[in-house]
């Protein structure tokens, strides 16, 4: 019997123990960032783990709503369910509990969010979440102003060689609808619903993959269109890359007037973001649309240096009450992947009988003091790196 019994260490796929050093090193990352924000004015809100679901996936809350864990609270006998992204809860806040404060507003959060399921990239499904929300102004200032800061933050972090990448989350659907690829158009002009269903997600799968031969092809079936893919969509994708590059591209296209709009404003957000940061490396995709579908703006990817990868994401999108709200949040397990490991906090083994007075002295200079409980205690075995001795840390000469 004893031999079938689960191992007590053992945790369900995707969520594990975080040990010493790593989670103190993670909560100073946090509380550094949070730093960071409240520097610019972001007021922390601490919303709870869990709420009633209908309250939690409405409005943007929608989009995570496949990744979110569900249970019946036992009190109200509703459904409840555990936050998978903060920034709904933040949006839900901003719109109830302060409601009637003032316009733009400022908010932070710092939190564990929990998902069904995770990535093969990032398998993790329990992950410490950090972030920006700046609900009230459709200004492009104010994305540039998330983005700017996020920046900020990271880099008091110590992690180094930011690039912001910036991605069009519209474009493409608004390039399609202008050319009459949508279900709706596609069903006024005779095709039938599931055909025409999947012809546009062929399309905008094409679109994803970069591939505009396919995108083309597809399109050719519905000829004749009102723009000119044919020219349109090769130099949209290929225009992705540094955004000064990027942005002339754009400038120099024939757009159709929705596209145009969101292109402008493309170039307003990168100027606003230059005037804060000019140092800040920045790339443009026009025709990437990955990521939350609630984004009706402006979308940014934070990379780190090298391989690091995505160090957070954000952008434009409608809180509730169809209001206008920008955002970032940063992952935190990233960001202390891509930032320099901290000196560990020197310790003093302490041995019976010592006087606090000295101690309070070395706690205020950084050192953790270890007391020995009795005298069997030993200084390595505590993992000290000094020892107490006339009230003073002295090293411990390390064993050859």
């Amino acid at each position: 019997m004893t031999d079938d019994a689960p191992n007590p260490a053992l945790l369900p796929a995707g969520l594990i123990d975080l040990l010493p050093p790593e989670a103190e090193r993670e909560a100073a990352l946090v509380e550094t960032l949070l730093a960071a924000f409240g520097a610019h004015g972001y007021e922390r809100v601490k919303p709870p783990l869990l709420e009633f679901e209908d309250s939690l996936l409405a409005g943007s809350g929608a989009a995570v709503a496949e990744q979110t864990f569900r249970l019946m609270d036992p009190v109200s006998q509703r459904m409840m369910g555990l936050r998978a992204d903060t920034t709904p809860q933040v949006a839900r806040i901003a719109a109830t509990r302060l409601g009637l404060q003032a316009r733009p507003l400022r908010l932070c959060y710092a939190g564990q969010v929990l998902r069904v399921r995770g990535t093969q990239i990032a398998p993790e499904r329990q992950l410490p979440q950090v972030g920006v929300e700046l609900i009230g102004s459709a200004a492009p200032a104010a994305d540039a102003e998330v983005a700017v800061v996020a920046a900020e933050a990271l880099t008091r972090a110590g992690v180094a060689g930011v690039t912001l990448d910036i991605s069009l989350p519209t474009m493409a659907g608004v390039l399609l609808e202008a050319a009459g690829l949508t279900v709706e158009a596609l069903e006024a002009r005779g095709v039938r619903a599931k055909a025409a269903r999947d012809m546009v997600a062929a399309l905008r799968q094409g679109i994803d993959r970069k591939d505009p031969v396919a995108v083309l092809t597809i399109a050719e079936r519905a000829a004749p269109l009102a723009v000119d893919l044919a020219d349109l969509l090769p130099r949209l994708l290929r225009a992705a890359g540094p955004a000064d590059a990027a942005l002339a591209v754009l400038k120099d296209m024939a757009l159709p007037p929705a596209a145009r709009a969101i292109a402008d404003n493309a170039a307003a957000v990168i100027a606003a973001i230059r005037l804060r940061d000019p140092a800040l490396r920045i790339t443009l995709d026009p025709m990437e649309f990955r990521g939350f579908p609630y984004h009706t703006g402006v979308a940014f990817t934070v990379f780190g240096p090298g391989t690091t990868g995505e160090l957070g994401r954000g952008g434009r999108y409608l809180s509730l009450n169809e209001e206008p709200a920008t955002g970032m949040s940063l992952y935190a397990e990233a960001v202390q992947r891509a930032a320099p490991v901290p000196a560990p906090r020197p310790r003093v083994f302490v041995p019976v009988g010592a006087a606090e007075e000295a101690l309070t002295a070395l706690r205020a200079g950084g050192f953790a003091t270890v007391r020995a409980l009795s005298e069997a205690d030993a200084p390595r075995a505590l993992r000290c790196t000094h020892i107490l001795r006339d009230g003073q840390a002295v090293p411990i000469e390390k064993k050859d």
